[in-house]
């Protein structure tokens, strides 16, 4: 499980297909036609990661001003590029993470008629 989230792999045939794009899934997995749109991640990632990856980000920016006083320019060049990268990786693996957990445990979206998305 580790793997495919770390990778974006498939959960069910191993491929890496999981992402088109940066963190935006892809439709369906083009090697086992396992449909991604049927589990539901939601935003509960976003939230939390961006709350701790600020936290992060703001400890050690007011850790090096009290140190080493830097001039502003050096934060800005600094700390909005980690934390852009920051948020970014860290949703990509949680967002994976959450998926292969919903298809380990069967918790997939179904319609109203009866019948699955995939």
């Amino acid at each position: 499980m580790r793997e495919a989230a770390l990778f974006g792999s498939c959960p069910r045939c191993g491929a890496r297909t999981l992402f088109d794009g940066w963190i935006k899934f892809a439709d369906k997995c083009p090697s086992c036609g396992l449909a991604y749109s049927r589990f539901n991640v939601g935003d509960g990632p976003a939230a939390f990661l961006t709350l701790g990856v600020g936290t992060i980000i703001v400890v050690l920016a007011l850790w090096l001003q009290l140190s080493v006083e830097p001039p502003w320019w050096v934060h800005a060049i600094l700390w909005v590029p980690l934390t852009v990268i920051g948020v970014i990786a860290g949703l990509r693996i949680t967002k994976a993470w959450l998926l292969v957990t919903e298809y380990q445990r069967r918790a997939e979206e179904h319609r109203h008629d009866g019948s699955d998305l995939s």
